[in-house]
């Protein structure tokens, strides 16, 4: 293990224990001791006091100190041993057994009367349409004016006139078009005002020009509640400049497994930092319940989000929670009693499931326990057609999430049949009035405290078309404070850190001056690519701030993304990392950093071998397991997704002119660091080995950084990391392979199961074109042949084909096996997917020798077609496959 991980203490105990006392007695709370001590007396104290600091206690230091345990290699007695409450897995939810909280709103007598005169006043199409929200992509202000939808939502691809780069007024301009369409005439004496709701999650960050802030498992690493209140409080100012009115965040996900592609949004791994951050955030978002700042033209609706269990699925996105009933309560529920007791005025609902049950269908967990135990009064809404995976539902039809507890469900692209058909499940009493009406009441409570009824349009409200207010140096000020109180240093040799600004300093790696890698995910678009240096008007590169601070000294910095230098450099700083990614695309097999191809450790290495002295900054969305890259380097620095201020990492890395320290290291490790690529779920508390670098580790300047070297068995470096059964699922190309597409063809995003998990192809008809999935090396596929597998996908017809399809495999030049479909694509009812599979011997049948495949996937076509493709993998069985034909 590491030496000089920090000596922590849990200092606010026994004030927590006094406090937890008083609380019982106001108000009844039966709840367990951890909780007591780690949740809710930190919500309670967070709105009465003035600010949110570090801890309960006056006296706390800023330095991070209390995010450790006094011994990282044993369970703190202060909280749950997760190791043990999964033992006690049981799919029976007891709501009794969980918090119960008061409200965190007095009840408002004349806001509850005027809700029932609207209630009385609408139509069941009225009523209905409030439970329905489509996405901006599938969905026109002209629409609002026929159907009285209460809400709508831009995806983390969707924006005004399909332009991901519109300009802050487009998305003003057409907030208004969507806001009068839904006061329209045609909607009765009573019409009920559209809301927009968006992911700003770092910030307002599918906006050109607005501030980043870094990703939350950085801001975790910053231990600064305060901080993270005014972070919210930014990103309500700027969300409120384009006359948008809900955030979907911040998200409390307490992750057990760093494989999960949304790893990053998380704060960390401990719920007790989770919790504190709840509070804050929502805070900052929303304001203070019962001031007059709660919800005012300065702040938003906020989405604690995703209830719950979403960071305990195995790190599968949308996959199963199987903890017991007490870790689901205590570890991942730990956030909701403090948001809910902070305001939060919505709770989104997971994909994931627990116990097999999702959370989308499950009454107990969504209307039993958070309406009913937790007292939450506000609106429980969907995630994105998450509704289509209970049971016995489709994305069309759905009556089972609603009397489940959903309030409103993402419906993005089907909303209209969703409407029709939850219409005419209200008149049957599929729904039940009373459910309807409570969904509705829910809904029209939220939009009366959050003043919507009375702000007029959106472009007349007081922060909006400030533009001038987004990435304002004020704003950026504070998402710079947030990169530098993020970084964790994790090596020092030879006390090399802190840098000199005179020094001639070369700055190397594919990060160093590229804004969307340092900002990862959910930037502008939803998987944060496609976008360069330009889209961050305001924003500044790590190479950028680092020029800037030894340019001010009278040093220099050179940029070589390659590494090479014209001028000897005194010191290296390499930049590099994971490359941007969102939700189940992020997902990965082991913790590995770049199985297989390994460009940047050959990097730091050919920089060492020229004894030069190297720093590593690396981005990443989660600990990773580097321990060569680590042992390449003189000093490592995690510096997770920083966002759109770079410059605050040269604020930490180099001394001041005169030679002065002007930020020392302040982060700590919220998230324990494997120790091998294969130690997926070490989190703090469990018994087993130990992780490489605890919870809580973080060294500073005065610290001795000498690491000795690393083992770096177990990695796959020189081994090709290629995936010989799945191809293309959950919307990205499977390890090893990628999309080949002739001229002339488009190949674009689509939606099966999940957001873009599929891919549209469209031929235009100028002659033979193909698609296809190619890797750099072959595979054999011979023993799968010889197992009776098949190559399957589903597909969807959305142009038919005017000529002959073939679907190939092929094993390199002049080597193809190619099969027919031609009928198979006539047959399929255009618009509706289906499943194709056809035995792999088919194609050795047709001359591809499966031996030395390098191809596993191709269409091709000399006329028209346009067709959706996903989940293209091998599959077993002999049931459905197509025969071979001669």
């Amino acid at each position: 293990m590491p030496q000089n991980a920090p000596d922590f203490h849990c200092r606010p105990f026994f004030t927590m224990e006094f406090i937890t006392v008083r609380l019982r007695r106001k108000t009844s709370l039966v709840i367990g001791p951890w909780l007591a001590r780690t949740l809710t007396c930190l919500a309670v104290c967070a709105l009465s006091a003035p600010s949110v600091g570090m801890s309960t206690t006056a006296t706390a230091p800023r330095d991070g100190s209390d995010i450790g345990s006094p011994d990282p290699g044993r369970p703190d007695p202060g909280r749950p041993d997760p190791a043990k409450a999964v033992g006690a897995a049981t799919p029976t939810v007891h709501p009794g057994e969980w918090p119960r909280l008061r409200a965190a709103l007095a009840p408002d007598a004349r806001l509850e009367s005027r809700v029932s005169a609207l209630i009385a006043a609408m139509t069941l199409e009225q009523k209905v349409g409030q439970l329905i929200q489509p996405d901006i992509a599938s969905v026109t202000p002209e629409d609002l004016r026929h159907f009285a939808l209460g809400s709508i939502l831009n995806g983390g691809s969707s924006s005004p006139n399909g332009d991901e780069f519109a300009s802050p007024s487009e998305w003003l301009a057409l907030a208004d078009r969507f806001y009068d369409a839904s006061l329209d005439p045609a909607h009765g004496s009573h019409p009920i005002p559209t809301i927009w709701g968006t992911d700003a999650v770092h910030g307002h960050n599918n906006i050109v020009g607005a501030t980043i802030f870094p990703h939350n498992i950085g801001l975790g690493a910053a231990g600064d509640p305060d901080l993270i209140r005014r972070i919210g409080e930014v990103t309500a100012r700027e969300v409120r400049v384009t006359g948008l009115d809900w955030t979907f965040g911040p998200t409390l996900a307490v992750v057990r497994d760093d494989r999960w592609g949304r790893t990053y949004e998380s704060y960390s791994e401990d719920p007790h930092i989770v919790s504190r951050y709840a509070t804050a955030m929502v805070l900052g978002l929303q304001g203070v319940p019962g001031s007059p700042q709660f919800l005012d033209s300065s702040h938003v609706i906020a989405t604690p989000k995703h209830f719950v269990g979403d960071g305990g699925t195995g790190g599968k996105d949308q996959g199963d929670n199987t903890s017991s009933e007490t870790e689901l309560r205590d570890i991942h529920g730990a956030a909701y009693p403090p948001a809910i007791t902070a305001g939060a005025q919505s709770v989104m609902a997971s994909f994931s499931s627990w116990h097999g049950i999702k959370m989308h269908g499950n009454k107990a967990l969504l209307t039993d326990v958070l309406k009913g135990r937790m007292n939450f009064d506000g609106f429980v809404i969907g995630d994105w057609n998450g509704h289509a995976q209970v049971p016995g539902c489709t994305r069309f039809s759905c009556a089972a999430a609603i009397n489940a507890g959903l309030d409103v469900l993402m419906a993005p692209d089907s909303w209209k049949e969703l409407y029709t058909n939850t219409l005419a499940q209200a008149r049957s009493g599929e729904i039940p009035t009373a459910r309807l009406d409570d969904a509705v009441r829910r809904i029209l409570r939220v939009k009366l405290r959050a003043h919507l009824f009375d702000e007029g349009r959106p472009s007349s409200r007081p922060l909006a078309g400030h533009f001038e207010l987004l990435g304002a140096p004020a704003h950026r000020a504070i998402a710079r404070e947030a990169v530098r109180e993020s970084l964790v240093l994790l090596k020092n040799t030879h006390h090399l850190l802190p840098l000199s600004p005179h020094a001639h300093v070369l700055v190397a790696g594919d990060g160093a001056n590229d804004i969307g890698k340092q900002s990862g995910g959910w930037t502008i678009t939803w998987q944060g690519t496609g976008v360069s240096n330009k889209d961050f008007p305001h924003g500044e590169s790590i190479y950028a701030g680092i020029q800037q601070a030894v340019a001010a000294a009278g040093g220099s910095a050179e940029l070589s993304p390659s590494g090479s230098f014209k001028t000897r450099p005194d010191v290296a700083v390499v930049v590099f990392g994971e490359n941007p990614y969102a939700e189940f695309q992020g997902d990965i097999r082991t913790v590995e950093y770049s199985p297989g191809a390994k460009p940047d450790l050959a990097l730091l290495r050919r920089l060492r071998e020229q004894g030069l002295p190297v720093v590593a900054v690396f981005l990443s969305g989660r600990p990773l397991w580097v321990n060569p890259e680590i042992n390449a380097s003189d000093a490592f620095v995690a510096a997770w997704l920083p966002g759109s201020e770079g410059g605050g990492v040269a604020d930490v890395l180099f001394r001041a002119p005169d030679g002065s320290v002007r930020h020392d290291f302040h982060g700590k490790l919220s998230f324990s660091w494997p120790r091998t690529p294969a130690q997926t779920g070490v989190t703090r508390g469990q018994t087993g080995e130990a992780p490489l670098f605890p919870y809580g580790y973080g060294l500073r300047y005065h610290d001795d950084g000498d690491l000795k070297k690393l083992s770096e068995e177990g990695g796959s470096e020189g081994v090709a990391a290629v995936d010989t059964r799945v191809f293309f699922a959950s919307g990205r190309a499977g390890p090893g392979w990628h999309w080949v597409a002739s001229a002339g063809l488009t190949l674009a995003a689509a939606d099966k199961s999940a957001q873009e998990d599929a891919r549209l192809v469209r031929w235009a008809g100028a002659g033979p074109a193909r698609v296809s999935l190619t890797g750099r090396s072959a595979i054999d596929l011979q023993r799968e042949a010889n197992g009776q597998l098949s190559l399957a996908l589903d597909y969807k017809v959305d142009g038919p084909a005017t000529s002959n399809v073939d679907l190939e495999v092929d094993c390199g030049s002049g080597c193809r096996g190619a099969v027919a479909v031609t009928h198979e694509l006539a047959a399929a009812q255009p618009g509706q997917w289906r499943h194709l599979k056809i035995p792999l011997a088919c194609f050795a049948r047709a001359g591809a020798d499966l031996s030395r495949v390098t191809t596993p996937f191709a269409v091709q076509t000399a006329g028209r077609l346009a067709l959706s493709l996903a989940n293209i993998r091998l599959e077993t069985g002999a049931d459905g496959q197509m025969p071979c034909t001669d």
